[in-house]
C-alpha cells in the first residue's frame, strides 16, 4: 500500500527521520544513507548531524567519551533560545557516573532470572486483556483495548503503581514522543508526568510497596532523592509502555496483512522468538536515539563536528542499511536474528529490552490463537500512523473476528 508523507515535509527538514510512508522510513532517509555517512540538517539555524549507517550509528552510540547525553546541553540551548525546557530526569539524558549509579539501581529488576519470574504475571495480564477484547467484540480498536493495555499493566505491576494511577501515566506517555505540535512537546509532557510521580514517590516513602519502586525506596532511599526517583520511574513507565504498545499494534497489522505468517506464529512456538526479532528490526519503532552532543571538536566518519553540536542517530535508517545485511527493506519472519538497533546500543541500550521481548513473545501468538479469524474490520480502512513522533505508532487498529 502507498501512503503519501505530509506535503509540508521538505527534503532537508529535521523531521525527515521521523516520518514514514506506511511502516517504511521515507526514501529520503535511504538517499541520505547512500550519499554519505553523515548528513547535515538544520534546527533553528543550527547544524544537526544525521547518522544513518549501521556501523556509524553503533560507533556513535558506543562512544561516550566523544558524545554526551547530558541534559545540560539542552539546558544551554534553553538559556540561549528560551525554549522553556525542564529536566525530564531518568537515564536517557544522563552521562556516567550519574548514569552508571542510577542504572545499577534498576539492573537487578531486569536480569534474566527476574524477567523469567515475571512471565506468569505477563501471561495473566495478556489473558486478562484478551478477555476484555472478547467481551468488547466482535469488533474493537485493538490499540486501545489490547496494545495499550498490556504494557501499561505489566510495567505497572513491575513498579507497584496502583492501577488507578496507570491511566493518567499512560495518557502522558503517549504525548512524550510527539513532535507534531512542538519540538519541545515531549519535555512538556515529561514535566506533567513528574508532577504525578513526585506524589507517588512521596507515598512510597511513607509506606513502601512490594514493587520495584518500593524496593528502590527500601534499598536506596538514603542515597537517591525524590527527583531522581521520580525521573527513574518516569523513564520506566514511558519506555515500558509506549514502545511496546506501538510494537504490539504495528506487528499485529503486519501479521494481518500476511495470513501465512500469522498462522505460523499461531501454530509453531519455535518460530515466535525469531519472528519477534525481525519485527523489532523491521519496525524499529524508536526511530532515533536520544540526541548526542559532541564534547569537543571531533571528526565523525570524515565530517568535522564542532563541540556542542547535536548528532542524531537514525535507528530506523541503520536497521535497513544494506551494508550491514541484504534485503533489509523486506520483512522476513524466517530471517536469522540480526544484531539490530531497535533497543539502541552501548550504555544506553534499553534496560527493559528483555521485558519488551517477553511481552511480544507472549502477547502476539496468544492474540492470534484466541482469535484465529482476526482481521481488519473494513477492507477499505486506511491506517493513520503517527508522523513526526520519536516513537512510530498506529493511532488505531479496528479489527473484527
Amino acid at each position: 500500500m502507498s501512503v503519501e508523507p505530509p506535503t509540508d515535509l521538505q527534503p532537508d527538514d529535521v523531521f525527515g527521520p521521523l516520518t514514514r510512508v506506511d511502516v517504511d522510513p521515507l526514501p529520503w532517509l535511504a538517499t541520505h544513507r547512500e550519499a554519505g555517512p553523515v548528513a547535515r540538517l538544520d534546527l533553528f539555524g543550527n547544524p544537526v548531524w544525521l547518522v544513518t549507517r549501521h556501523a556509524d550509528v553503533r560507533a556513535v552510540l558506543g562512544d561516550t567519551a566523544t558524545f554526551s547525553n547530558d541534559f545540560a546541553h539542552l539546558a544551554a540551548a534553553d538559556d540561549d533560545g528560551d525554549l522553556g525546557l525542564s529536566d525530564p530526569g531518568g537515564l536517557g539524558f544522563r552521562d556516567p557516573p550519574d548514569h552508571t549509579r542510577l542504572r545499577r539501581m534498576l539492573a537487578p529488576a531486569f536480569t534474566a532470572r527476574s524477567i523469567a519470574a515475571l512471565e506468569p504475571a505477563v501471561r495473566r495480564v495478556v489473558d486478562e486483556c484478551l478477555d476484555a477484547v472478547a467481551a468488547a467484540g466482535p469488533g474493537v480498536d485493538l490499540v486501545s483495548v489490547f496494545a495499550d493495555q498490556v504494557p501499561a499493566l505489566v510495567i505497572g505491576e513491575l513498579l507497584g503503581v496502583p492501577r488507578a494511577d496507570q491511566v493518567d501515566f499512560a495518557a502522558l506517555a503517549a504525548g512524550r514522543f510527539d513532535l507534531l505540535q512542538s519540538i519541545v512537546a515531549p519535555l512538556d509532557s515529561a514535566a506533567q508526568s513528574l508532577v504525578l510521580l513526585r506524589d507517588l514517590v512521596a507515598r512510597e516513602r511513607k509506606d513502601p510497596g512490594t514493587g520495584l519502586l518500593g524496593d528502590l525506596v527500601r534499598e536506596h532511599g538514603d542515597t537517591v532523592d525524590d527527583e531522581e526517583l521520580a525521573g527513574l520511574v518516569d523513564g520506566l513507565l514511558v519506555g515500558g509502555h509506549e514502545t511496546t504498545a506501538s510494537m504490539l499494534a504495528l506487528s499485529t497489522l503486519l501479521l494481518l496483512r500476511d495470513p501465512a505468517a500469522a498462522d505460523r506464529l499461531r501454530r509453531d512456538p519455535a518460530a515466535v522468538q525469531g519472528a519477534v526479532e525481525e519485527l523489532l528490526r523491521h519496525l524499529t519503532v524508536v526511530q532515533v536515539a536520544f540526541p548526542r552532543f559532541a564534547r569537543a571538536d571531533t571528526v565523525l566518519a570524515g565530517q568535522p563536528v564542532a563541540a556542542g553540536e547535536l548528532v542524531l542517530c537514525s535507528l530506523a535508517g541503520a536497521d535497513r542499511d544494506p551494508r550491514w545485511a541484504a534485503d533489509l527493506e523486506e520483512l522476513d519472519l524466517s530471517r536469522p536474528a540480526l544484531q539490530h538497533l531497535a533497543f539502541g546500543h552501548g550504555i544506553h541500550h534499553c534496560l527493559g529490552a528483555p521485558l519488551a521481548r517477553l511481552e511480544l513473545q507472549v502477547a502476539l501468538p496468544a492474540l492470534l490463537a484466541r482469535f484465529p479469524d482476526l482481521r481488519v474490520a473494513d477492507p477499505a480502512w486506511q491506517p493513520a500512523f503517527r508522523q513526526r513522533s520519536i516513537v512510530f505508532g498506529l493511532e488505531s487498529l479496528p479489527v473484527s473476528w
